[in-house]
């Protein structure tokens, strides 16, 4: 992460440095207690400066989607990482949630298909495990 997004995000590199595993743990089982579906953990450091990681589940129902972002929000507050703020809780089709360094999106299974996340960040051709931002995805297609 670049000085500049830590500045915006109000974090120094210090709290940052133990903080983001630790987070990812908790984001993780909170995931896991609620049931989620179809969990995909995204690395994206050095391609955005929006979040190191990224987190794209699914939930059964609106209900299910709504609950399980709640339990994320509850469980990151336990671990003193309050969230920079949360989006579609009211409809629970697509629940964001905002961690700082960990961006959690709760989808319906028709909302995710129909988005697609993952394509946006998939690997390259030729290079394995290796993922590559929007902006590369669209010029090599």
């Amino acid at each position: 992460m670049t000085t500049r997004s830590a500045a915006r995000r109000g974090t120094s590199s210090r709290s940052r440095s133990k903080g983001p595993t630790a987070l990812l743990r908790v984001v993780k089982a909170a995931l896991e207690d609620m049931k989620a579906v179809n969990v995909q953990v995204i690395d994206v450091r050095g391609l955005t400066d929006v979040a190191d990681t990224l987190i794209i589940a699914s939930g059964t129902s609106d209900r299910h989607v709504r609950s399980i972002a709640e339990r994320v929000i509850e469980q990151a507050k336990a671990s003193r990482m309050h969230p920079l703020g949360t989006e579609g809780e009211r409809e629970g089709e697509w629940v964001l949630v905002d961690l700082q360094d960990i961006v959690v999106h709760v989808m319906l299974p028709r909302i995710r298909e129909f988005y697609a996340l993952e394509r946006l960040w998939e690997a390259s051709p030729g290079e394995p495990g290796a993922v590559r931002a929007p902006a590369q995805a669209a010029e090599r297609t």
